[in-house]
């Protein structure tokens, strides 16, 4: 008995399956690539169209900004002194410590801190009932000593008369004599001491010495105070209300310089009297007009310094005694100097330089070398020329080389 059978691959299928299937499978990619080309396609375009849009305003943006425009001032020359600053201090020309005269109790004050005061106002009143006992008494003697001298000289008178006609011996005559004698210096004891009496009586009423503004009474009523020599006690302090003194210390070398030109007639005067300018702290300008009064006759070997005293007028009552000031003293003839506001100097280190504005309207670096502040502009003693215009306004939007647009401002340039 035989046996057939077939055997069928499992991998096997009919001939259309296959194809179809491949078809299927490589139909998708297809279509995704045109997709993907058309997208890309699209934002090519848009990019270009975008890109030429926008490239006018980038050109714009590059183009040169304009030139800055600056203010310049035109350096001339002016007269002016050269000065050097000294720091002093004001004091009142006159100043009084009050202090009695007599020792007591206080009894009245009759002052105002600082109230002005005129002269032999009373301040003060010391209790006078001792002093006005010791002045009775004072006087009491005296006018006994004027009769004992009365009696004397009557005695004396009688005396001489019987001397003449031999009454009385010589002895007895010239004994009545002495004793009238001795009446008359009792007399003038006796009125020494009434006038010390008067004096001591007078004093317990304490007047102002001076006319002037008086402190506070260190002093108040019932407090027994002393009338000793060199231990007096201190009520009140009064400082004069007038011309001021300042008093400044001048070193060696400023010194020197003021006695060449104080030699040659240099300096600035009037009236005889060499001028100084001071400054007070809260002031920007030297608006005090004084002069030099007196000076000390040697430097001080511990500084070298000599000090000056000056008066200014004190009109307006601006000027209080321990007051700091600085003072401006003249150490040159007047003499033309290129002056340049102080805004418009800057440092590079220890260099110091300014802006300057060519004839091309380029802007120029200058070192210079500058000298002293007068009147809120700075001396430039070298590195610029009269004619010079230099930038004050606007130093922090240019630098050397570059092109600007000069502004000159009447209110800033030099006259």
């Amino acid at each position: 008995m035989s046996t057939s059978s077939s055997v069928t691959p499992s991998n096997t299928s009919s001939p259309s399956e296959p194809v179809r299937d491949h078809k299927r499978s490589n139909k998708w990619p297809l279509r995704l690539l045109l997709g993907l080309s058309v997208i890309t396609t699209g934002i090519v375009i848009y990019s270009g169209y975008h890109a030429s849009a926008e490239s006018p305003a980038t050109e714009s943006t590059t183009a040169a900004p304009p030139a800055p425009k600056v203010t310049v001032a035109i350096v001339e020359p002016q007269t002016v002194i050269d000065h050097r600053e000294l720091l002093g201090r004001v004091e009142a020309r006159e100043t009084v410590e009050v202090r009695p005269r007599v020792s007591g109790h206080i009894e009245n004050v009759r002052l105002q801190a600082g109230q002005r005061v005129k002269q032999g106002d009373v301040l003060f009143v010391i209790d006078p009932r001792w002093y006005q006992a010791a002045f009775d008494l004072a006087k009491a003697n005296v006018e006994s000593a004027q009769v004992r001298i009365r009696i004397k000289e009557r005695d004396a008178t009688r005396a001489a008369d019987l001397l003449k006609s031999r009454a009385i011996s010589i002895e007895e005559s010239e004994a009545r004599q002495a004793e009238l004698d001795e009446a008359r210096a009792a007399l003038h004891a006796a009125q020494a001491t009434f006038d010390s009496a008067r004096l001591d009586l007078e004093h317990t009423v304490v007047r102002s010495p001076i006319a002037g503004q008086i402190s506070r009474a260190y002093v108040t009523e019932g407090n027994l105070v002393s009338g000793l020599a060199g231990s007096a006690t201190l009520l009140a302090a009064i400082v004069s209300t007038g011309d001021m003194h300042v008093y400044a210390d001048v070193d060696e070398s400023t010194l020197l310089i003021y006695n060449q030109l104080a030699r040659e007639k240099r300096l600035p005067v009037e009236q005889g009297r060499v001028l100084v300018e001071m400054q007070l702290a809260d002031e920007e300008q030297f608006g005090h007009r004084g002069y030099i009064e007196s000076a000390d006759n040697r430097l001080d070997a511990g500084t070298g310094s000599l000090v000056l005293r000056m008066v200014f007028p004190n009109t307006d009552g601006k000027l209080v005694p321990g007051l700091s000031a600085r003072v401006r003293l003249p150490v040159s003839a007047p003499e033309p100097h290129l002056l340049v506001n102080e805004r418009a100097i800057g440092t590079n280190q220890s260099q110091k330089f300014v802006l300057t504005v060519t004839a091309e309207n380029t802007v120029a670096y200058k070192s210079v070398k500058i000298g002293p502040l007068i009147g809120g502009k700075r001396v430039i003693s070298q590195g610029l020329q009269s004619g010079d215009r230099v930038i004050v306004n606007g130093l922090q939007r240019v630098s050397a080389g570059m092109t600007v647009v000069p502004e000159t401002a009447s209110s800033v340039a030099m006259k």
